[in-house]
Formats: C-alpha cells, structure tokens, sequence
C-alpha cells in the first residue's frame, strides 16, 4: 500500500484541503491527514510565519478538528481511504510514531511557510512533493474565522462540515 500525507492546521479544514488530498490519493492508496499544533504545547513561533502559534489562529482543539476532518473527507467520499492523526511538528523524532516514513508529503506552498515546512519534513527523512500554489488564489481560514460573526464562512467550507462547524461555533456562543 503506497501513502501519501498532508500536514496542517486545518483551523478549519476547507475545499483547497480537500484539493490537496485529491490530489494525493490519485498517486497512493491511502491519505494520512496530518494535523499540527495538535495541542497548545505544540504551539511555537516561526520565522516564515507570524500567525501559527497564536490562540486566534488555533480555535480548535485537535479533537474538533478531527470531527471536521471526518465530515469532510467523508463528504467527498474519501473516508475510507483516510486516517486522521496529530502531527507536532516541533518534535521531529515523533514524526514516524504517526506518520510513516514511506508516506510521501505533499505541500501546497503558497509562502515562504510552506516552503519551510517542505524543507523540515525532507529534513525529516520524507519524500515531500511541492504543489506550487498562486498566492492570488489562497484560500485562507483566516477569513474563514472572521466570518464566524455571521454566517459568511459557510461558503467557504465543505459542505459536509457545516453541520460540525455550526455544533462547535453553538457551544462556544453557549459558554460565553
């Protein structure tokens, strides 16, 4: 069996993701979705990106977001060919416990972040494939979460999260 990975946030998971792991699985067998800073611990400053450690940048926990992971690989029918697992990307030496060694990486580098996390996972010991992404056509969660306000977001996320996304928003309002 032949295993492709993507590493991320997913903070939260949208359609430019699920393009990636598309993309991933017309090469392998199986997906490892891969999702950093799984925990608050994981969190650290980079200097290719300003945002990533920050508490507005990671409302979910590792847990919700594999709840939304789960509705949308299985929204677009990938499910079966998927397995969710936390990634740190702070601690190299764990890398294999979660993600294999074979698995080839695919990155969508957009920025100089991305360019960076390519070169950590090589570093790593993985075969990484560099998917060039236009900057103009990012798709950035960041404005996924301004639109939490009102319901701008639900254009932005697969359908099949909008349910979960809307479950979790609800119990945040809740214990506000």
């Amino acid at each position: 069996m032949s295993l492709a990975a993507v590493t991320g946030r997913f903070q939260p998971v949208h359609a430019q993701h699920l393009e990636l792991f598309a993309l991933a699985l017309a090469e392998h067998d199986h997906l490892v979705v891969a999702v950093t800073n799984p925990d608050t611990g994981a969190r650290h400053a980079a200097a290719t990106s300003a945002h990533r450690h920050t508490d507005d940048a990671n409302p979910f926990t590792y847990f919700e977001r594999a709840r939304l992971l789960a509705a949308a690989l299985a929204g677009a029918g990938l499910a079966d060919r998927a397995t969710v697992v936390p990634f740190d990307l702070t601690r190299p030496q764990l890398w294999p416990e979660y993600v294999p060694r074979d698995a080839v990486q695919y990155v969508r580098a957009y920025s100089a972040w991305e360019a960076d996390k390519a070169g950590r996972l090589a570093d790593g010991g993985y075969a990484v494939v560099v998917v060039d992404g236009d900057p103009a056509t990012k798709l950035d969660a960041a404005t996924i979460r301004a639109g939490f306000r009102d319901d701008s977001w639900v254009s932005l996320v697969p359908p099949a999260t909008v349910p979960v996304l809307r479950d979790l928003l609800g119990r945040r309002a809740s214990r506000a």
